[in-house]
């Protein structure tokens, strides 16, 4: 095994004059299958191409360093969005950058796709170019920007790239390399599922069986009826994103139009297999190591992913628009062959710290009419009730648990992400809540209730609270059956569409009954492609068209933000205005369930704790130390 070039040396150490690929990241070179490069990269390989990977280039001289490769650039920014990876919530520069080295921000530009594909044009005019990645997939119809605060056209319009490749882009990436290597022209490519094009508008004719999506000209208005036909335009993108009943979908912007072929069919479990089985090098390349490394890795170093995509489908995550709702798992040999390779390592210390996925305890799709029909386009599997088609069933997924704790080298096995606790307590055997209970869980279990208003829940597309309490109940009973000091870490979210300050001080009253003082709380973050970012720009619910109360501004979501932590000092005169506006000074007082005291010296008397008493400690007694006679 080896690391692919990252330099032009490397390239020439394994006699290659020039590359037929030249993959480009706005992310540091890290060859572990947890970054979408890493797997595009070493599939290719797989398929015989030679591939160079040109990291976080600067310059002229980075994107000319292998020269003129054979065949094309494939062009991402990296394992997230490079805006939300340069920019907080409020929009301000982060300091950290964990996919760059030494977890430094300012490795990769604004927008990279845009600015890479650009730089790549400038230098090759005629050089086939492919855009893919997370950035690009969400980005691919007119998109509301947050930190332009407008609509921006297609990424295809703004970035003058030949092909869009959205989702997952194994097969993707290897089709295109394949027919660019036998002579096809990059724009004779416009069949391959799962990708997008642009075609001149004098020359376009929509086929039978194509969608209409509002035009740029249409959803860009910020006018009422511009914000309802981008709503209509989300949903028709959201309900069309299925492998098997998916349209092409088109949209006119300016003098082109961008079309969208459906959606690539996902992997097989064999297909799945043979990704993550290719031979990475798990680590980061090692010209990061004066630097630090690359933080990225170290958490996901030790974990596996043994399932992709997720049916749960929240409104506020990408995962559905980008990965997919269909569920593809890996084979119980394929996921014990990499847990067994890990034990191998020099630095394993005998714990897999995830086995995990985007929902960690799906193993198959939620129900056996999805092959045949597809998704359903309007109706979601589990919220805000669970449809009466699911098929719950965690025995798959135990099996696999207990196979790889019996594994010579291991000690333990975690569950560290997404365990969806709705499909949990759906499931009437109690023997993996039981199992997950007892050995799967490393003292904190982290989960995502999100909220406790049944309204936000409803917009977030998330179950109803209640559900989370009784899972919360259910789970401190198992704990305490068997003796053990663990806990639920709720992950919580400010100011999502439809959260008023009522909601907030509601949350806080919750967090505050139950003694919870969130370190970190996510305030809702409006990235491209979600169903939540839509509601957030037209303040519309883009399935019902019916309005939606969103808090914009800044002093309103600041609030919203303190009072998830009223008990911190500097919070307490952002919490007193949001009490004062919303009529609720009952709060402030010194009874037990007020959220700050009138003082100005305290923003928290915290409630005093009963502690164990002391044990009266033995006086310690030595031996007389003894003198040396004189």
């Amino acid at each position: 095994m080896a690391f692919l070039p990252v330099t032009y040396a490397e390239m020439r150490e394994r006699g290659w004059s020039e590359p037929d690929i030249v993959v480009v990241t706005g992310d540091a070179y890290v060859d572990h299958p947890s970054f979408g490069i890493a797997i595009v990269s070493r599939v290719l390989e797989a398929n015989g191409f030679r591939v160079c990977i040109l990291a976080q280039p600067q310059g002229k001289k980075d994107f000319t360093r292998f020269g003129r490769p054979n065949l094309a650039f494939f062009v991402s920014s990296g394992n997230i969005d490079s805006m939300v990876a340069r920019y907080t919530v409020a929009k301000k520069k982060r300091t950290e950058d964990f996919y760059s080295p030494g977890g430094k921000n300012g490795f990769r530009p604004d927008r990279a796709a845009i600015v890479y594909t650009q730089k790549i044009r400038e230098i090759y005019p005629d050089i086939p170019i492919a855009l893919g990645g997370l950035e690009a997939s969400l980005r691919r119809f007119a998109h509301y920007d947050y930190w332009d605060d407008a609509v921006r056209p297609s990424i295809l319009f703004d970035s003058g790239a030949d092909l869009l490749m959205y989702g997952m882009g194994e097969k993707q990436v290897v089709e295109i390399a394949q027919r660019l290597h036998n002579g096809d022209h990059i724009s004779t490519l416009t069949d391959i599922l799962g990708v997008m094009y642009t075609v001149p508008k004098e020359d376009f004719s929509p086929k039978k069986g194509y969608l209409r999506c509002p035009s740029y000209e249409e959803v860009k208005s910020p006018t009422r009826e511009g914000k309802k036909q981008y709503a209509i335009s989300c949903r028709i993108e959201q309900e069309e994103h299925d492998a098997v009943r998916g349209k092409t979908l088109y949209q006119e912007t300016g003098d082109l139009v961008v079309v969208q072929n459906p959606p690539m069919p996902p992997l097989t479990t064999e297909e799945l297999d043979a990704v993550y089985e290719l031979p990475y090098e798990r680590n980061y390349h090692p010209c990061y190591e004066a630097q630090g490394g690359v933080p990225a890795i170290s958490e996901v170093k030790f974990s596996i992913t043994h399932v992709r995509g997720c049916f749960g489908a929240c409104n506020f995550c990408s995962l559905a628009y980008h990965q997919g709702r269909q569920i593809t798992c890996r084979s119980h040999a394929s996921v014990l062959k990499e847990a067994e390779m890990l034990t191998h390592f020099p630095d394993f210390k005998g714990y897999i710290h995830d086995v995990g996925g985007p929902t960690a305890n799906f193993r198959a799709p939620s129900c056996s009419l999805q092959k045949k029909k597809g998704l359903c386009p309007t109706k979601k599997c589990l919220a805000p009730n669970p449809c009466k088609n699911i098929e719950v069933s965690h025995s798959d997924y135990l099996s696999l648990l207990k196979k790889l704790q019996k594994i010579p080298g291991i000690k333990k096995v975690f569950i560290r992400s997404g365990i969806r606790f709705d499909y949990l307590m759906l499931d009437k055997d109690e023997s993996f809540f039981k199992e997950l209970v007892k050995n799967h869980v490393s003292g904190q279990l982290k989960v995502a209730p999100e909220h406790c208003s049944e309204n936000v829940l409803r917009l977030m597309g998330k179950p109803s609270f209640h559900v989370y309490k009784n899972f919360q109940k259910r789970f401190y009973e198992l704990t305490k059956s068997v003796n053990k000091k663990q806990y639920l870490v709720p992950y919580l979210m400010s100011s999502h569409p439809g959260s008023t300050v009522h909601d907030a001080i509601a949350l806080a009253l919750y967090l505050r009954a139950e003694k919870l003082h969130p370190q970190q709380v996510q305030d809702f973050y409006p990235t491209p492609g979600t169903v939540s970012t839509c509601m957030y720009y037209t303040e519309l619910d883009p399935f019902t068209l019916k309005p939606v109360f969103i808090p914009k501004a800044p002093r309103e979501k600041a609030e919203q933000r303190a009072l998830l932590q009223y008990f911190r000092p500097e919070n307490r005169a952002l919490v007193l205005s949001a009490l004062t506006r919303a009529g609720r000074e009952d709060l402030i007082g010194y009874g037990k369930d007020c959220l700050i005291t009138p003082a100005e010296k305290s923003a928290y008397r915290p409630q005093a704790k009963v502690s164990p008493k002391k044990k009266p400690q033995k006086k310690e007694t030595r031996p007389p130390r003894k003198t040396k006679k004189k």
